[in-house]
């Protein structure tokens, strides 16, 4: 499992409440688009502003509405008390797989990672995932790590930051991981405008943010990608350029959500204070934007 597309939908909030009618609607579309995956309460999902009864509720609607596609639940959190709480409430949910970064308000070292993702996989009946994201938790794996929490059971994948550009220096990077872990453990490239190069250089899944607004689109790249269709992919990335361009100046959360309200996806305000969508004069640019790729991929 967890190859191909993993879309990660945003949660649509107000300061009071998730909007569970907008959320239900965004995840519908990954439904209707026969995405590979579904990633619930991923960064995209904003978990770190939700509390345990608001993620469990988010789960819930998930799994009521994924129609047989595997929703993978997010259960980081700064304690590993908390962590195993949240995969309790995932694996009672229904979730077919859990994503788990080692997010903390210190520093940690690798041993203390290792102990974190040791005691959660004694703890599961599902699949794990190792979220690498150092943007986020200042954590840097090494591959020595990456292969040690890799042969814990239950680990399935692993979600890497973007590749470097340039197919050849990609390859390689993805070469020197897949040594250090299992065979049957998935590598998965994050980092949108990266997706089509650590496709075409191994890696087997793409965890998207985009994915979670534009399923369809998403997918083609992907499946072209897979399918070997390397130019394909790598064309179809670079015409959504412009959007990696705004994903990289004001963070893909932002952009998603703003796109989103301007599209009536959902309503406005929905992030969490103090994250706020973005203002009226880079919404112009976005709708500019967006003119430019309704014409080229029929954005739906």
């Amino acid at each position: 499992m967890l190859k191909g597309l993993s879309a990660f939908p945003l949660t649509p909030m107000s300061e009071t409440a998730i909007d569970e009618v907008a959320f239900t609607k965004l995840f519908k579309r990954l439904v209707s688009a026969k995405v590979d995956s579904i990633g619930v309460l991923g960064s995209t999902g904003c978990y770190a502003y939700l509390s345990r009864e608001e993620r469990l509720r988010v789960t819930q609607l998930a799994v009521e509405n994924a129609e047989g596609i595997p929703v993978m639940i997010g259960i980081s959190a700064l304690r590993t008390r908390d962590v195993l709480q949240l995969a309790e409430d995932a694996q009672r949910a229904g979730a077919s797989s859990v994503l788990l970064a080692p997010v903390s308000y210190q520093q940690l070292t690798g041993a203390e990672v290792y102990s974190l993702y040791e005691m959660v996989t004694k703890s599961l009946s599902i699949p794990l995932c190792v979220y690498d994201n150092p943007s986020t938790t200042h954590f840097h794996f090494s591959d020595e790590l990456h292969g040690n929490i890799a042969r814990l059971p239950y680990v399935c994948s692993i979600k890497i930051p973007g590749v470097p550009q340039g197919l050849d220096i990609a390859k390689e990077r993805v070469k020197q991981l897949r040594a250090h872990i299992p065979s049957d453990v998935t590598i998965g490239v994050s980092g949108d405008p990266y997706a089509a190069v650590g496709l075409n250089a191994g890696c087997e899944t793409w965890y998207s943010v985009l994915g979670g607004l534009y399923p369809n689109v998403c997918a083609g790249l992907a499946r072209a990608a897979i399918a070997g269709l390397s130019d394909e992919a790598e064309s179809q990335s670079t015409r959504l350029k412009p959007l990696w361009e705004m994903f990289q100046r004001y963070g893909s959360l932002r952009v998603v959500a703003t796109i989103a309200e301007m599209q009536g996806l959902i309503d406005e305000p929905s992030l969490p204070l103090p994250l706020q969508s973005l203002d009226e004069t880079v919404r112009q640019e976005l709708g500019s934007i967006l003119i430019r790729l309704q014409n080229e991929f029929s954005l739906n």
